[in-house]
């Protein structure tokens, strides 16, 4: 393990190298072309190297990118031969599937992780993924799809190529997108892979608006040290999914999270407002230029982006209630043995009470407590006197009717609610549950008859009383509170 990460930073340092190397080569393109070409199949090499190292199992999504950089790689060779040898320059060249590749087949790589890493759907990020691909999918419409004139017949195929390379972006756009509110390890080879898909659409978009430009972008294209430096933007993409795939912590990149809190962070809310704010910005551009050409599409860009950003809030409205009852479940449970706590028992209590004035029922009240639990926690240390917590809660439990409430009262002391229970049942109940506890343990409690007229506390504080008559006789047994009413044995 100690020479992996070696080998992942020697890759890296050779990589940064290689590129600063290639911007000083000769002018030559053959030269340029077998650099571009051998520094792509050495970024497949040690890709597929990474993934060798790795369970077959985890191998999938290493490969498919492996495919779509050799693919984009041979794409150069390819271009460089047909152009220089052919002449063949018009879309689409021989080059053109080649180049294409590198989509479909990254996507599925990048696919293949997304659904590893969460083995749930996630509604909050596939409307994240849809906003920002909406947004930037009217750009590569209004700027690069539409102004291409696909009703020519002899350049429709042509026409059909330049479109694709959009797509793909877009397509890579939004699984980069999903990825990163994917949960799951977000070491550095999940940036790596992250910046590397980066490079690759930073690339894309620059070869783009150059393309846009018309003769002056063409120009730009064909000066030297501008297409040096998109070239190794291209590189560097290659290159960051060899390093990722050298890094010991590759193989964690496919593990699954096993939470993901939610939440909008900073970065992402900044993407998500940028993305909404496209659709007017292409109109103010527009109509600043004299004239919308693009109505149709700006329009029907915002409805959908509307309907997203309405969607998100649903959900983060949805996850909010859920937290929120959570918080409050929590807030009424005891943490170590998972029955109410003495905040739900407060509110408990006074209803039942009301209940059984209504309905004219006797309800008993009992508060136990464990004999001698301090001196089993300095015998056997604190974590088996939780052990005897959460077993003998969950034996009196139960033992108990579906009707009545057992809850942690503090410390070692609980409290039972028997609801149409006078003194002979509720002592009948008690017994039984002192007959449960375990680990050779007993208890000593007191037992309260409501009189119908006393508050909540005060019947409390009779079976209180009543449990220190009971630990005071000799432990191990159940005491009636004094004052019991006259049907208290019913």
């Amino acid at each position: 393990m100690t020479e992996e990460p070696e080998v992942s930073r020697a890759f890296g340092v050779l990589a940064a190298l290689a590129v600063v190397i290639y911007q000083f080569l000769p002018d030559d393109r053959w030269w340029l072309t077998a650099t571009q070409v051998g520094i792509g199949w050495v970024s497949v090499t040690a890709i597929l190297a990474g993934a060798h190292r790795m369970p077959r199992r985890e191998r999938l999504p290493w490969w498919l990118f492996a495919a779509g950089v050799f693919a984009n790689a041979t794409g150069i060779a390819v271009a460089t031969i047909a152009a220089e040898s052919y002449g063949l320059v018009d879309l689409p060249t021989p080059a053109d599937p080649f180049f294409l590749t590198l989509f479909p087949a990254v996507a599925g790589g990048l696919a293949v992780l997304i659904r590893r890493r969460d083995r749930r759907p996630d509604r909050s990020a596939l409307v994240d993924a849809a906003t920002i691909t909406t947004g930037f999918g009217l750009l590569a419409w209004v700027y690069v799809i539409a102004p291409r004139n696909l009703g020519d017949h002899m350049d429709r195929l042509a026409h059909a190529t330049q479109v694709a390379y959009p797509i793909g972006d877009l397509l890579l756009i939004a699984l980069t997108t999903r990825l990163l509110r994917s949960g799951g390890s977000r070491g550095a080879p999940f940036w790596w892979i992250t910046a590397s898909l980066a490079a690759f659409l930073l690339g894309d978009s620059a070869w783009v608006v150059l393309g846009n430009l018309g003769a002056e972008g063409e120009a730009l294209a064909n000066t030297p040290w501008i297409a040096r430096l998109l070239e190794s933007v291209f590189l560097v993409a290659f290159l960051l999914f060899g390093v990722a795939a050298l890094h010991p912590g590759a193989r964690q990149v496919a593990e699954p999270a096993d939470s993901r809190p939610a939440g909008l962070g900073k970065g992402l809310l900044a993407l998500l407002a940028g993305a909404s704010m496209i659709a007017p910005a292409v109109l103010v551009a527009q109509t600043a230029t004299g004239g919308v050409t693009d109505g149709w599409s700006i329009a029907f860009c915002s409805a959908v982006l509307f309907l997203l950003v309405v969607a998100r809030m649903a959900l983060l409205l949805r996850e909010v209630e859920r937290q929120a009852g959570q918080l409050r479940d929590l807030a009424r449970s005891d943490e170590l043995t998972g029955l109410p706590n003495r905040r739900a028992w407060n509110d408990e209590l006074p209803r039942a009470l009301e209940r059984a004035r209504r309905d004219g029922e006797p309800v008993a009240v009992a508060v136990l407590d464990l004999d001698h639990f301090k001196r089993y926690n300095d015998t056997f240390g604190h974590p088996a006197g939780d052990q005897l917590l959460k077993a003998a809660s969950a034996a009196w439990h139960a033992t108990l009717r579906e009707v009545d409430v057992i809850a942690r009262y503090g410390g070692e002391e609980f409290v039972v609610l028997l609801p149409a229970a006078g003194a002979g049942d509720g002592r009948q109940a008690l017994e039984r549950a002192l007959a449960a506890t375990p680990l050779g343990q007993t208890f000593s409690a007191g037992l309260a008859v409501w009189d119908c007229r006393e508050t909540s506390d005060e019947l409390i504080q009779r079976a209180d009383t009543a449990l220190y008559r009971a630990k005071k006789d000799g432990r191990a047994r159940i005491e009636i509170a004094a004052g019991q009413p006259s049907n208290a044995a019913a």
